[in-house]
C-alpha cells in the first residue's frame, strides 16, 4: 500500500499523539497571556499538535489548523535568516550567544553591551534591526516572504495583534532605545519595531509550525516544498541557541528532560526540531510563569520520553552504513563472461571490492567505512562505492573521505561511485564535491560499476576485451559435448541473422519459435522497464529458454553490430529425432548452465543477506 493510502490513524506515532491529546486537553492549568491585550481573547480550550517528517509526512490531530499567532517563536527562524543574509560575522557582533538566566522581555544587556542571545527580546529587535538596514524600507515583505517559504504557504499578519502589541509595546520600545544608545540597533526605533511587532502577528497554524520546524531538522529544506529556505550552517547555528535558550529561564531543566531544539511563544505555540527526523508543533494558550504552552510542554516531553528522542540519546551504530561488503569474485555483474574471462576473474577477484553503503552517512560512518577500506588494500586495484540507500552525507563525512581517496590514489586504487539518487540533495553535494575530483568515476548503476571494473581487471590481464570476436559453433556453451558429424547435421538447419546496434533481437510476450546462437557482438537481456538482466557475447546462447518454455520473458537487444545463427524450434525437433544423444547433449547442458545461475544467484543473497 501507498503511503499515501494509509490513515494516520492507523500509524503508531498518530495513536501516540491522539494519546497525548486525549489526556493532556483535561489539564486545565495555567492563563492564557493577557500583557497583551489581544492575546486575552484566546480561547483557552485550543490544543492541537502536529508532527512532520523530514521526508514530508505530517501527522495532525485536535485543532491543529487553528491560527494563532507565532509571536517570540519567530525569533529562532529571523535569527536564521539574519545569518543566512546579513552573514555570521555582523550577526555575532551585536548578538551573543549565552543564555541570559533572565525573563525574555528583560532590559539587560550584557557586559559587552550586546544582547544575550537572539531568543530574548533584546536579541531579536537587533535581528530585525540588521534585516530593517539590508532591506531597508521593504525589510517587513521580505521576512514575510521569507517565513511563508519555511511554513510552505504564505502567512498573513494579524492585524488587531499588531496594533495590540505596538500599542502595549513600551518595554520592547524600552529595550530598542537601549540597544540604539549602545549602537546595536542602527536606523530608525519605530520603523524597526514595527517590522519586529509584524512579525511577531504573524499567523500560524500546530501545522506550521511542525513544517518550519522539519525544515530546519531537514537542514534548511522545506520538507513539503522542496526548497532550500535557508544553509545547513544557518540551521545548526540556530538550533544550538534554541537548545540552549529557546524556552528562556527553563531552557536547562529543557534540555534535561526533553533534549530537543526549541522555542516557544507566550502566544501558546511550541515548535521543536529534532534532525534528520521531525519537527514537532503545538498550540495551547494555557502558559505557565515562563510564558511556555503548559500542554504543549507536556507533549513535547512525552514524545521524547516515549520514543527516546533526546539528542544525546544517540543508539546508532556507524557499522550499519555497510549494507554489503563483497568483492567481483562473490557477486558478479549480469555480463556473462566467456571461460577465459571468467578464469581471469576467479583468479583475480580480490582486486576488485564493493561497499554497499547505506543509511545518513555522518563523521563516524565514513571513518568506519576508512578502516574497513584499509583492511581491503592488499592487492585491491577497483573500489566501488555504491550511493543508492544513502539519502545524504555531511559535510564532515566528505571531508574525511577526500582524505580516504587521497590515501586510495597514492596506491594506485581506482574508486566508482555508483547508484547516486538522482533528483536528490545528495547527488547535489556529491556532484559538485566529484567536479573537484575528476579521478574519481560516477557510474549510474551498481551492475554497470561492477562490470566496469570487471573489464578493467580482465583488461589488465590479457590486453584486451572479447567484445567483437568471432566463435565457431563449437565453442558455444550450450553445444558442448557435439561431435563433427553432429554439428555439421545441426549447422545445416541454422539460419544466419544480423542486427544493427540498438535493433531488437526479442521482443517480450511474443511466442518462443527459435533461439540464437551468438558468434559475433554483444546482446543485452533486459526487462520492459529496463533492467538488464544478463549481457552476452560471442559463444552464448539467446533466447535458448525456448526449450522449456512457450513465451519469451524478456527483450533481446543488439548493444553493438551481432551476427547470430538461428535454430528453429521445429528444426531441432527434427534434429533431435534423428540425433537423439545429441539432443540429449544439448538439453543436459541447458540444465548445467541454468544450475550455473542459480549458484550465481545464490551466491549473491548469501552475501547480502550476511548484513
Amino acid at each position: 500500500m501507498d503511503e499515501s493510502q494509509v490513515s494516520a490513524a492507523e500509524l503508531p506515532l498518530a495513536r501516540f499523539l491522539a494519546r497525548c491529546h486525549a489526556e493532556y486537553s483535561r489539564d486545565q492549568s495555567g492563563e492564557v497571556a493577557a500583557y497583551i491585550p489581544e492575546l486575552a481573547l484566546a480561547d483557552p480550550a485550543h490544543f492541537g499538535i502536529a508532527v512532520t517528517t523530514v521526508d514530508g509526512y505530517v501527522y495532525e490531530i485536535g485543532d491543529s489548523t487553528v491560527e494563532f499567532t507565532i509571536q517570540s517563536i519567530s525569533k529562532a527562524f529571523v535569527f536564521a535568516l539574519a545569518l543566512e543574509t546579513v552573514g555570521a560575522e555582523r550577526v555575532e557582533s551585536i548578538v551573543g550567544v549565552e543564555p541570559s538566566g533572565d525573563a525574555f522581555n528583560s532590559i539587560r544587556l550584557g557586559s559587552d553591551n550586546r544582547p544575550f542571545n537572539p531568543m530574548v527580546n533584546a536579541g531579536a529587535i537587533a535581528c530585525t534591526g540588521l534585516i530593517c538596514e539590508r532591506e531597508q524600507d521593504g525589510a517587513f515583505d521580505w521576512l514575510l516572504q521569507a517565513l511563508s517559504r519555511f511554513a510552505g504557504r504564505r502567512l498573513e499578519v494579524d492585524e488587531p495583534t499588531f496594533r495590540s502589541e505596538r500599542e502595549s509595546g513600551d518595554r520592547n520600545r524600552a529595550i530598542a532605545y537601549l540597544l540604539r544608545n549602545h549602537g546595536v540597533l542602527q536606523g530608525d526605533v519605530d520603523q524597526v519595531l514595527d517590522v519586529y511587532f509584524r512579525q511577531c502577528a504573524l499567523r500560524v497554524s500546530a501545522r506550521d509550525l511542525s513544517v518550519m520546524a522539519a525544515t530546519l531538522a531537514h537542514k534548511g529544506r522545506n520538507p513539503l516544498t522542496g526548497e532550500q529556505v535557508v544553509s545547513s550552517y544557518a540551521v545548526a547555528r540556530t538550533l544550538s541557541v534554541m537548545t540552549s535558550s529557546g524556552m528562556y529561564d527553563s531552557a536547562g531543566r529543557w534540555v534535561y528532560r526533553v533534549g530537543i531544539p526549541a522555542k516557544s511563544g507566550v502566544g501558546g505555540g511550541i515548535v521543536a526540531s529534532l534532525p534528520s527526523q521531525l519537527g514537532l508543533g503545538t498550540y495551547s494558550p494555557l502558559i505557565d510563569d515562563q510564558g511556555n504552552s503548559i500542554r504543549g510542554l507536556r507533549t513535547c516531553e512525552a514524545l521524547s520520553t516515549h520514543f527516546g528522542l533526546h539528542m544525546l540519546n544517540r543508539v546508532g551504530d556507524v557499522r550499519t552504513c555497510i549494507a554489503a561488503s563483497y568483492d567481483v569474485g562473490s557477486v558478479s555483474s549480469r555480463r556473462s563472461r566467456p571461460p577465459r574471462e571468467q578464469a581471469i576473474l576467479e583468479a583475480h577477484h580480490g582486486e576488485g571490492a564493493i561497499l554497499e553503503l547505506t543509511g545518513a552517512l555522518s563523521f563516524g560512518n565514513i571513518e568506519y567505512v576508512s578502516r574497513r577500506i584499509r583492511n581491503l588494500r592488499d592487492g585491491l586495484r577497483y573500489l566501488i562505492l555504491d550511493f543508492r540507500r544513502v539519502p545524504s552525507v555531511s559535510e564532515a563525512s566528505l571531508r574525511l573521505l577526500a582524505d580516504v581517496l587521497d590515501d586510495l590514489a597514492q596506491a594506485h586504487v581506482e574508486v566508482v561511485f555508483s547508484g547516486i539518487p538522482r533528483g536528490t540533495p545528495i547527488e547535489q553535494s556529491l556532484s559538485e564535491w566529484l567536479t573537484d575530483r575528476p579521478a574519481v568515476r560516477s557510474i549510474g548503476l551498481l551492475d554497470e560499476a561492477i562490470e566496469w571494473a570487471e573489464d578493467r581487471i580482465i583488461h589488465s590481464e590479457t590486453g584486451d576485451l572479447e567484445l567483437g570476436t568471432s566463435t565457431d559453433l563449437h565453442e558455444q556453451e550450450l553445444l558442448r559435448g557435439l561431435d563433427d558429424d553432429e554439428l555439421s547435421a545441426l549447422t545445416a538447419l541454422l539460419v544466419q541473422r544480423e542486427y544493427r546496434t540498438g535493433e531488437r533481437l526479442i521482443s517480450a510476450g511474443e511466442t518462443a519459435s527459435s533461439l540464437m546462437f551468438v558468434m559475433s557482438g554483444i546482446v543485452s537481456v533486459r526487462l520492459q522497464s529496463g533492467v538488464r538482466l544478463a549481457t552476452l557475447s560471442a559463444g552464448m546462447a539467446v533466447g535458448e529458454m525456448a526449450l522449456l518454455e512457450t513465451a519469451r520473458s524478456a527483450d533481446v537487444w543488439a548493444d553493438t553490430k551481432v551476427v547470430c545463427l538461428e535454430l528453429a524450434l521445429d528444426a531441432f525437433a527434427r534434429f533431435r529425432a534423428g540425433h537423439a544423444r545429441a539432443g540429449e547433449k544439448i538439453m543436459a547442458n541447458l540444465a548445467r548452465l541454468l544450475a550455473k545461475r542459480l549458484i550465481v544467484a545464490n551466491n549473491k543473497i548469501e552475501v547480502l543477506a550476511s548484513y
